[in-house]
């Protein structure tokens, strides 16, 4: 598979993710911030707190979850750009933050969305 139609897939599965937290009450703040630590795929806010949310998506569970591929070193990454994030934008840094995963999987047209609040500790 090239790269323009993973890329397109990566990109459906993320506004999927956004429409379905945004669904549930949490607010965009960022769509795929990046610094040269990382990026994030959304930045939310869930009342007071800052949502940082990876988004994967699988469309065969044959190699594990989505969740599941969020190793250690995805979680250095992660905690890295938020961080950085943070320090850009200090009303965020006022309150409480946590990080999420939105975990997909299935057909790309209608996937499971499997959300998984506070999914680590930074």
């Amino acid at each position: 598979m090239n790269a323009a139609p993973r890329t397109q897939t990566g990109r459906r599965a993320e506004s999927l993710a956004c429409g379905f937290l945004q669904g549930h009450g949490l607010r965009l703040l960022a769509r795929n911030y990046r610094c040269r630590c990382g990026e994030v795929d959304l930045v939310m806010s869930d009342g007071d707190t800052t949502v940082f949310v990876e988004v994967r998506y699988r469309r065969h569970a044959g190699f594990g979850s989505g969740a599941e591929s969020v190793d250690a070193r995805k979680r250095r990454r992660l905690t890295a750009a938020a961080l950085h994030y943070l320090q850009r934008h200090g009303e965020a840094a006022q309150g409480p933050s946590r990080f999420d995963v939105v975990s997909m999987s299935g057909p790309p047209q209608a996937p499971g969305i499997d959300w998984i609040r506070n999914a680590f500790e930074a």
